[in-house]
């Protein structure tokens, strides 16, 4: 069974960083594809805002694109915000109806410093007024209440980060093989 890693935190928490270093790490072993929010989003969604609508049927989209890959063998990893929890359980809803393992990760890290590391500098045209509805700033983050993994990328290095999640992909890929084999 494929499972979808969703990567989901503050705008510069490490959500890409670390998705492509898990795409690193499997390449090779497994077919294994990154959807990156921004990437997908101005590739993909351009016509969509940032409206709490539009963020949520962004994340809908997103979700049902990982599923689509996951279903073919694919391990998806997702670095996406997803600020509004009801979103991510309705894409971790379909991916279980679809009998698809889902794997929240949630990339933690406090604003402070999400705001040093912004290298698009996203945070600092939000402080000008530049930017509206900046999640974390002026816009809600709803933090996972019970992630299957949480990092905090502020306390630990890329490699702590990297072993963690990869933990919580063996016990969700080995507790799905276990149930189809009874």
């Amino acid at each position: 069974m494929t499972t979808t890693l969703w990567l989901t935190g503050l705008p510069s928490s490490g959500k890409s960083t670390l998705g492509r270093e898990l795409v690193n790490r499997y390449q090779g072993q497994r077919a294994v594809q990154h959807l990156d929010g921004d990437v997908i989003r101005r590739e993909f969604f351009p016509e969509l805002g940032f409206t709490k609508e539009d963020r949520i049927e962004n994340v809908r989209r997103i979700g049902r694109l990982a599923a689509m890959l996951a279903a073919q063998d694919v391990l998806v990893v997702v670095s996406v915000i997803a600020p509004f929890r009801s979103a991510r359980a309705e894409v971790r809803e379909a991916h279980q109806e679809a009998g698809l393992n889902f794997v929240e990760v949630h990339v933690h890290a406090p604003v402070e410093v999400c705001v040093e590391r912004d290298v698009k500098g996203l945070y600092a045209k939000a402080e000008r007024g530049e930017v509206s509805g900046m999640t974390g700033l002026s816009d809600v983050y709803e933090a996972p209440t019970t992630p299957e993994v949480r990092v905090d990328t502020s306390e630990y290095g890329i490699d702590e980060c990297l072993e963690l999640i990869d933990r919580a992909l063996t016990r969700a890929e080995q507790d799905s093989r276990e149930v189809v084999l009874r």
